[in-house]
C-alpha cells in the first residue's frame, strides 16, 4: 500500500446485515465497493422481479440508502413502501426507481450507477449479476426447495444451495474489484439465501480463492431459524468453505460478550439463539479471530455496531 493510496475495501453479501456495515465503512478513508446479492425473490422485489424480468432491486436499494449522503428527507422518500392502492400496495418506491432506470439505461447495473449518482453514494455498488436468477437449496433429505424467501420456511437442514438458470454470468466489473481488493469483506447476513447467492458463482468464488486480500468474514451474532439453528461460529464458517473451498477466509469477527437475557428471550421466540464462538475449532480451521462487543446496545434488536466493526476491519489493512 502506498502511502497517498487509500485501500480498496470490497464488501460481499445482502440482507439487512450489509447496511449496518457499510454505514460506518462510508466514513473511513477507504475506496469502497459493494457486490449485492439479486437472488430476492420476495415482496416488492419479487413482483418485480416476475413482471420486468430483472435482477432483484430490494438489496440494492438498501445498500444504496446506506452509503448515499442525500438530505434524509430525499433518503426516506426512497425507502417510502407504499400500502394503499391495489397496484403499489407493498412496493418500495426505491424498487420502482431502480427498474424504472434499468428500463430507461437498458441495463440493470446502469441503473444502479445512475441512482447512486442522483443520491450522492459514498463508494461504488455492483450486482453480483445482471442475470436474473433464482437460489435453490438441497437438503439433507434430498429434497430440494426453489425460491429464496421459500428456503428458511422448510425447516430443514440445508446441505447446499445453487443458482438458475446456469451459467449465471458474474458481472465483470464485480471480478475485477475482488482482484484489485485489499480487503474482502463477507457481510453479515442470512448465511445461505443472502451471502451465498453472492459467492457461488464460478467466477466470484474462483476471484476470492486467489485473491491478493486478505478475506475476513463479520460471522452473525444470532442464529437464524431455518438456516442456522444450532449452529456455532466454525459452522457458519464451515458451510462457506464447503461452497466455495477450504481456506477462503482467512479471519472472522465475532461477538464475545453475552447477550442480554431479555435480549435473549424475544429472540427465543423466533427460535434463535447466540452463535456460539468456539475459539478451538476456528483456531484449528487456520482462522485469524478478531473478537470484541461489537453490538449496537442502543438498538431494542440485536445489531453489529456499525462504527466498531468498521474500526476493528480497518486496523487489519495493510497499509
Amino acid at each position: 500500500m502506498t502511502e497517498n493510496k487509500q485501500p480498496q475495501v470490497v464488501v460481499v453479501g445482502g440482507g439487512t446485515g450489509m447496511p449496518v456495515l457499510l454505514r460506518g465503512l462510508k466514513n473511513l478513508p477507504i475506496q469502497l465497493t459493494s457486490l449485492v446479492t439479486v437472488a430476492d425473490d420476495g415482496g416488492s422485489t419479487g413482483r418485480i422481479r416476475n413482471e420486468m424480468a430483472i435482477p432483484a432491486p430490494g438489496d440494492i436499494r438498501n445498500v444504496i440508502a446506506a452509503l448515499s449522503d442525500a438530505e434524509p428527507m430525499l433518503l426516506e422518500l426512497f425507502q417510502h413502501r407504499f400500502n394503499v392502492g391495489n397496484g403499489l400496495s407493498g412496493h418500495s418506491l426505491g424498487n420502482l426507481l431502480l427498474a424504472a432506470m434499468a428500463t430507461i439505461t437498458g441495463n440493470f447495473n446502469k441503473g444502479i450507477k445512475e441512482i447512486s449518482r442522483v443520491l450522492n453514494v459514498k463508494g461504488k455498488i455492483y450486482p453480483i449479476s445482471n442475470d436474473n436468477m433464482s437460489l435453490h437449496a438441497r437438503m439433507t433429505d434430498g429434497t430440494v426447495i426453489s425460491g429464496e424467501s421459500n428456503i428458511p420456511l422448510s425447516n430443514k437442514h440445508i446441505e447446499r444451495v445453487f443458482l438458475s438458470p446456469q451459467p449465471v454470468e458474474p458481472l465483470p466489473n464485480a471480478i475485477r474489484a475482488l482482484e484489485r481488493a485489499d480487503l474482502i469483506v463477507i457481510a453479515p447476513g442470512s448465511l445461505y439465501t443472502s451471502i451465498m447467492p453472492t459467492i457461488i458463482m464460478p467466477g466470484v468464488a474462483d476471484a476470492i480463492q486467489h485473491a491478493k486480500a486478505k478475506v475476513v468474514y463479520v460471522c452473525n451474532v444470532m442464529t437464524q431459524s431455518g438456516e442456522t439453528t444450532g449452529y456455532t461460529a466454525s459452522d457458519h464458517v464451515q458451510a462457506i468453505f464447503d461452497h466455495i473451498g477450504k481456506g477462503t477466509i482467512d479471519s472472522i469477527v465475532v461477538h464475545n460478550e453475552p447477550i442480554k437475557k431479555a435480549v435473549r428471550a424475544v429472540y427465543a421466540e423466533e427460535n434463535a439463539e447466540p452463535v456460539v464462538y468456539d475459539i478451538e475449532r476456528l483456531l484449528e480451521m487456520g482462522l485469524q479471530i478478531i473478537e470484541g462487543d461489537i453490538i449496537d446496545h442502543s438498538q431494542s434488536t440485536l445489531r453489529h455496531d456499525n462504527d466498531k466493526v468498521a474500526k476493528l476491519l480497518y486496523s487489519i489493512i495493510d497499509k
